[in-house]
């Protein structure tokens, strides 16, 4: 996080949470130059550079022109120009509330480089990757839901950092037994804000007043981890954790002293089948620049659970896919250890339904621009009835 005055009376910060970048210097007055900060795993491998946020001020009238630069990557050990390109640029809000897709850019894919332009009509402007999705609006949701009789939380493990990794669950009081249970995760990478919108908008709609929520609950369980990284959410990190370690990745062979979020994460799920919990459905959501798809577990089995939840997916909310219902191998990266993601590594370990679903960031055909967080809060509400209906109908 960091704060700089900058010439033309312009204050650049990243001081706040979820705000980094790397380095910067003046051009021209009103011109900046920032590298990208991006984050490479224990190995110093696997770099991305998907997660910038920061804040001008004194930028009211200012023509400016931003090059956000070290955009390139790697991706399962494989070289890329990075996730920031001509179909990604940035978000930007002039109040830090209300998100909008960045419209005048140039991308320059042989250096490469985003090339941002824009005169504000206010005198701060916030600018991030994706829209933030930060603590304080989990906290914000957190009291909301508590005051609601279907709602309730526990702390499940500590992060690195030792903040608290909570466990929320929504479902009718009383007897619970015979009702479907759907396990959902957000947030396993910290810049991929935009599944805990989605997220909040499920939870909302859950306990709302809505006659179809209402028979949600009373007919099933839901069990939410709301956000698996709020160390990288803090510090505005991309998708390794304190210690350098890929969050989605270290499912078949994590440590809990470096890795405390995938071991509390696992620790839940044993502890709730060993108790005689079961799970219907488990979903684990994420984001992608330009792809959305479904992926079930390794060797497609329970295909037709899959096939229903695509379909319903695809028919029944703003779900885009780019590919039809894939599966999964049993790992990202063949012989070497600590490569499975949490699908594959539940597989492996409980043979339970578990299923990933990437979100593009990028145009969606079926809204027809960008996703806004709008968007996302309701494709939340209508993805609680597609899960809910895919396992009402074994």
């Amino acid at each position: 996080m960091t704060q700089l005055t900058l010439a033309w009376a312009i204050t650049l910060s990243s001081a706040f949470e979820g705000g980094n970048i790397r380095d910067y210097q003046q051009v021209a007055p009103g011109h900046f130059r920032i590298a990208l900060p991006g984050e490479s795993d224990q190995e110093g491998r696997n770099r991305q550079a998907n997660w910038y946020s920061f804040r001008l001020d004194g930028v009211r009238g200012k023509p400016l022109t931003i090059e956000l630069t070290r955009l390139e990557g790697e991706y399962n050990y494989r070289p890329n120009k990075g996730a920031v390109t001509g179909d990604t640029p940035p978000y930007y809000s002039l109040d830090g509330r209300a998100w909008k897709p960045w419209e005048d850019f140039t991308y320059d894919g042989e250096t490469p480089k985003l090339v941002l332009r824009m005169t504000p009509q206010s005198d701060r402007l916030w600018v991030a990757h994706i829209p933030p999705y930060t603590s304080q609006h989990l906290d914000a949701l957190r009291r909301d839901a508590a005051r609601h009789p279907a709602f309730r939380e526990e702390v499940i493990g500590r992060t690195a950092g030792g903040r608290p990794m909570h466990r929320w669950r929504i479902t009718a009081p009383g007897d619970a037994a015979g009702r479907k249970v759907i396990w959902l995760m957000a947030r396993q990478h910290s810049w991929e804000a935009s599944t805990s919108w989605v997220a909040e908008g499920l939870v909302r709609y859950l306990l709302s007043d809505d006659a179809q929520a209402a028979r949600i609950r009373r007919e099933t369980v839901f069990v939410i981890l709301p956000m698996c990284d709020p160390d990288g959410v803090a510090r505005g990190g991309v998708r390794f954790n304190a210690h350098g370690f890929d969050l989605n990745r270290n499912w078949d062979s994590f440590v809990a002293e470096k890795m405390p979020e995938i071991a509390a994460q696992h620790a839940a799920v044993k502890s709730w089948l060993a108790g005689g919990g079961r799970i219907d459905l488990f979903l684990t959501m994420h984001n992608t620049e330009t792809a959305e798809y479904l992926e079930g577990p390794p060797g497609g089995r329970f295909q037709a659970l899959g096939e229903r939840l695509y379909s319903l997916l695809e028919q029944k909310t703003s779900f885009a896919p780019a590919r039809g219902l894939s599966w999964a191998e049993t790992t990202t990266t063949a012989g070497k250890p600590g490569r499975m993601t949490v699908v594959q590594g539940l597989w492996k370990d409980f043979r339970i339904p578990a299923f990933l679903t990437e979100q593009r960031v990028s145009f969606n055909a079926k809204l027809g621009r960008r996703p806004l967080t709008e968007d996302r809060l309701r494709y939340g509400g209508e993805l609680a009835a597609a899960l809910w209906m895919a396992v009402s109908r074994e």
